[in-house]
């Protein structure tokens, strides 16, 4: 077997296509857009160049075959925001062989060490949490949403016979839209209701600038510092949003207020991948015509998807977790755009959240690990810490 970093346009392909290989007998697999990994690893399109570097490698067989790939990855900024200094590695795909899976660990482990890190987490990103993120253990008969890996069930035994640990779990929550929403959160909100300090928003595309600026101070607030998360910049923010308002459905995206100030959001859009599926990793313009068609013609898309849910620590515990969703159902369910809903990346070190959704009538359709493996196995391994 050989490795051979990825430095070409064949080495690029290969990369890409090996999934293609692997997952051709699955039919939940859908294939992410060519252009959204391709970015993770472009200089020019991926910020976390300016405070990290990565590298990716395709294994070949003894036939010369591609039969695996990983890619390994530092971020600056978090490497030091727990007790081991820990690089990362991802977008791992293998066939089922022990042995190639090793080579693999090791060529990812190895080039984090020669860069002094103790410890790598993965399967991650190199790049922010929302994407690529996690090893799927259980939900492989589910649809992969938007930008989140889906995995061959054989991975987790590869990851854990070469020593990676649990290091947290993230949670992919699932509910009918037409859900009834619990009593006690109704009386919440209607107490809330009266008091004329609060009230709520839908999104509106003509202005950007402001929502995106109160989703920042919301998100900073409520986030930052936590888990080597750092605080967002104005400009990131704007990005963000930049990025969603081709896309975004105004009714599904939530502010909350206290006195005209930002306490907390409720951000859900269409759930792409519900499209993405017909497109075969491309996004051409002959793409962008059955997008177009999927999405305003045939409304493929019946299922929403929860990008993030916020409220400021100052107004956590006080029911307006339960009064924004009550808001959001208010204007969703009478318009029945949407069957489902599913939200990602609920964190088994968030037990506030879980039993939040769980309230609601929620449940979990697929789960993901994030694995640690420390380097000096003499050292003691802890599990994500809980907030």
């Amino acid at each position: 077997m050989q490795l051979i970093e990825v430095k070409d346009k064949i080495t690029k392909k290969e990369f890409l296509v090996l999934p293609v290989k692997l997952y051709k007998n699955v039919p939940q697999w859908i294939r992410p857009l060519d252009k959204d990994i391709e970015k993770v690893f472009n200089i020019r399109q991926n910020k976390y160049f300016r405070h990290g570097e990565c590298a990716r490698w395709i294994l070949r067989d003894d036939k010369g075959e591609t039969i695996g790939r990983i890619a390994a990855f530092i971020n600056r900024k978090t490497a030091r925001a727990t007790e081991f200094a820990t690089g990362g590695l991802g977008f791992f795909e293998c066939i089922n062989d022990a042995a190639a899976a090793q080579l693999l660990f090791a060529q990812a482990i190895a080039w984090n060490k020669k860069r002094d890190m103790e410890a790598v987490d993965g399967p991650i990103n190199f790049g922010e949490r929302d994407q690529w993120w996690g090893l799927l253990v259980d939900g492989f008969e589910k649809e992969p949403n938007y930008c989140m890996p889906y995995a061959m069930p054989y991975y987790r035994e590869l990851f854990e016979n070469y020593g990676f640990k649990n290091y947290f779990e993230q949670y992919t929550y699932t509910m009918p839209v037409q859900s009834r929403m619990p009593e006690k959160y109704q009386e919440k909100a209607n107490r809330i209701a009266r008091d004329p300090n609060y009230n709520y928003k839908n999104y509106d595309k003509n202005e950007l600038k402001k929502f995106a600026d109160d989703f920042l101070s919301i998100y900073n607030k409520a986030w930052a510092k936590h888990g080597g998360l750092k605080g967002m910049s104005k400009i990131q923010a704007r990005f963000i949003f930049r990025q969603m308002n081709p896309i975004v459905d105004t009714d599904i995206v939530v502010f909350a207020y206290y006195k005209d100030e930002p306490i907390g959001f409720f951000l859900m859009i269409p759930e792409l991948n519900q499209i993405f599926k017909y497109l075969g990793g491309k996004f051409d313009m002959w793409a962008k015509l059955k997008f177009f068609y999927h999405q305003k013609i045939k409304k493929s898309c019946r299922k929403m998807f929860g990008v993030a849910f916020g409220i400021i620590p100052e107004y956590q515990a006080r029911g307006v977790e339960g009064a924004i969703i009550m808001e959001a159902a208010r204007i969703i369910q009478p318009k029945n755009k949407y069957d489902t809903f599913e939200m990602n990346w609920i964190g088994d070190f968030n037990p506030k959240m879980i039993h939040l959704v769980s309230e609601f009538g929620a449940t979990v359709a697929k789960t993901h690990i994030t694995y640690r493996k420390i380097f000096d196995e003499s050292k003691p391994f802890s599990r994500a810490t809980v907030i």
